[in-house]
């Protein structure tokens, strides 16, 4: 699948044995973000998003999946920093855009995938927003995001979007 080419709603989950309480809290960020950014502008409006987030915690109390099992154990946290996310990448979207605009040369954000979108968006957005997650955690992370839920390509994309966005925010 090409980047231009848009992709169904994430519905893999990453391992359980594999997430954490921020993890999971960025996988479940990726969930509502793409909702967000597939009814944009108006999805990233607060009260589009406060219900957006109503109705995906509804939905993850009801599922009692992978991930709902992940977020359990590790809430609160889980879903504070999630929140935090979501609000945050909104929040600052024109500035997580123009840092991915300018660290993808070859790509105009419009034509990237959904998917491989909004995991550069967070981790752009924790990039920007302090030093306080180490720039490997960071990408990482991302990283394992568009592994879950992107194309075969999604992963080395991210990364090296995301590599060029923290070399000209000097985040070494």
């Amino acid at each position: 699948m090409t980047h231009d080419e848009d992709r169904d709603a994430p519905e893999a989950a990453l391992p359980a044995a594999r997430r954490g309480a921020r993890s999971a809290a960025r996988e479940a960020a990726l969930h509502v973000l793409f909702a967000a950014d597939a009814l944009a502008p108006v999805g990233f409006e607060e009260e589009a998003l406060a219900r957006q987030l109503e109705t995906y915690w509804r939905a993850r109390a009801e599922g009692g999946g992978e991930l709902d099992d992940a977020l359990s154990v590790a809430e609160p946290e889980a879903r504070t920093f999630a929140e935090e996310i979501v609000r945050g990448v909104a929040t600052r979207l024109a500035d997580v855009d123009g840092a991915l605009r300018r660290a993808s040369h070859n790509w105009r954000l419009e034509r990237m995938s959904r998917v491989d979108r909004t995991a550069l968006r967070i981790g752009a957005w924790e990039l920007l927003r302090d030093d306080s997650a180490p720039r490997a955690v960071v990408l990482d992370q991302a990283v394992e995001l568009a592994k879950a839920y992107g194309s075969e390509d999604s992963a080395a994309f991210v990364n090296g979007v995301l590599d060029r966005v923290a070399e000209d925010l000097g985040r070494r």
